[in-house]
């Protein structure tokens, strides 16, 4: 029997002019590195979007994506590089 780690994981990041709660979870099914990422904004709306390993950068994937969103994307890769270097 081969058991498969779930990681899950919160990083408070400062995206736009506030500190976010942005909720990480990577998929051990797809076929590359991915994790699934999900941040409320001001007015409680979720954004959800993904994150794929592109030439050993994370980079953000999915249909519009918010700015505020696109610009932190350096502080959530960093996120996910140190969460990888702890398992």
């Amino acid at each position: 029997m081969i058991l498969v780690k779930n990681i899950q994981f919160s990083r408070n990041i400062k995206a736009a002019i506030s500190i976010k709660e942005f909720n990480f979870r990577k998929l051990q099914s797809a076929q590359e590195p991915m994790y699934q990422i999900d941040v409320s904004d001001e007015r409680g709306n979720r954004h959800f979007f993904s994150m794929h390993l592109v030439d050993g950068q994370w980079k953000i994937q999915g249909p519009l994506i918010v700015n505020w969103i696109l610009e932190a994307e350096p502080l959530l890769h960093q996120a996910i590089e140190h969460r990888e270097a702890q398992t």
